[in-house]
């Protein structure tokens, strides 16, 4: 047995010398190792060959098994200092080769987007993979909605009980007049599957509760109210703020509008921090009462779907602690620090006064 273990060393260092590649002396020593086990499965007990090669063919088998053992757990080795050595992004990266994000007609589609320094490839594969739910589809959900589908945020939520009306169709221009009298859940959702199929949209044709309102903002991961009483913003940020999410809100009058990114798991305040009592009846009159400009919804939604951007994305600095007015008739914008208060029975906040108390 001991001379043929020999040969077979002599056969893979002669092969080594000559340059043979490594599959060919392994395959020479296979050979070798095959005809001993043949030679004792055919010759008889009493052969010369077979006394001489270790009379039985068991020590060979039991000797193949330990080398392909040994083989084993060297390729396994071999595997693991490859993936150490090429590191966590190269593997990542070879994982998103075999598996890509984006179709070529979604690539081009946001081209302009993947080329900013502050978003590129990462921020809209956080985008696509982001869920957004839009609460009021009307003046500011409009706007809203629209941008949040061209931006390609992957799954978007809407929800609202309203039917499109004719007086919708001076600001809220996700609509058109065919659109009269249909839910706008519906109407919306067309339009956005129409401006971008690549997004998943879900209408919701139902009056917000509050006995269901945290188990759906459970769902997504931002929330963005566009609605116009008091009683829905408030129940809103209560829900956001029970289901641990961050709240994009906006609200208009006449030629003003507002908006901010209330985040209190950031540290940043929530709405009721800010706004603890609903003004009284007559001092902030409602959009039907008190009219509003066209445009003006257009420009708030347009910015409240840009903090959802940002915020998605992590580019630039969010309106988390502060709060943007816009007023439409003189064209002037003012931005005011919000604190959180440590009496908010709604986030408990952290001791905090605010420097400005804008209306609502």
């Amino acid at each position: 047995m001991l001379s043929v273990l020999i040969l077979m060393g002599i056969v893979w260092g002669a092969g080594r010398w000559l340059g043979w590649p490594a599959g060919l002396r392994w395959g020479l020593v296979a050979l070798i190792w095959a005809v001993v086990v043949l030679l004792h499965l055919t010759l008889p007990a009493t052969s010369g060959l077979r006394q001489a090669t270790g009379d039985t063919a068991a020590p060979w088998v039991i000797l193949a098994g330990l080398a392909l053992l040994v083989a084993g757990y060297a390729a396994i080795l071999r595997a693991l200092k490859r993936r150490t050595a090429q590191g966590p992004e190269d593997q990542a990266a070879k994982d998103q080769a075999a598996k890509p994000t984006f179709s070529e007609a979604e690539l081009d589609r946001y081209a302009r987007h993947i080329v900013l320094r502050e978003l590129g490839g990462p921020g809209q594969k956080r985008l696509k993979s982001a869920r957004v739910l839009v609460v009021g589809a009307g003046g500011l959900g409009a706007p809203v909605l629209t941008y949040l589908a061209a931006a390609g945020v992957g799954r978007i939520g809407v929800i609202d009980h309203d039917e499109v009306s004719n007086s919708n169709l001076q600001r809220q221009v996700i609509f058109r007049d065919a659109d009269i009298g249909r839910p706008k859940v519906e109407a919306a959702a067309e339009a956005m599957r129409a401006l971008n199929p690549y997004v998943e949209v879900r209408p919701y044709q139902r009056r917000l509760e509050e006995d269901f309102a945290a188990d759906l903002f459970g769902d997504y991961d931002l929330i963005l109210d566009g609605t116009d009483n008091f009683a829905t913003r408030y129940m809103v940020n209560r829900a956001a703020v029970a289901a641990g999410k961050p709240l994009i809100s906006g609200a208009i009058a006449q030629w003003e509008g507002q908006l901010s990114l209330f985040d209190p798991g950031a540290g940043g305040p929530c709405y009721e921090c800010i706004f603890p009592e609903a003004p009284a009846e007559g001092l902030a009159p409602s959009c039907a009462e008190a009219g509003v400009i066209g445009p003006l919804p257009g420009v708030i939604g347009a910015m409240m779907a840009g903090e959802a951007v940002k915020h998605i994305t992590g580019a630039g600095t969010p309106l988390r602690g502060e709060m943007l007015i816009y007023d439409a008739l003189y064209g002037e914008s003012r931005k005011f620090s919000l604190s959180r208060r440590d009496d908010c029975p709604v986030c408990g906040g952290t001791t905090g006064d605010k420097d400005d108390q804008s209306a609502a």
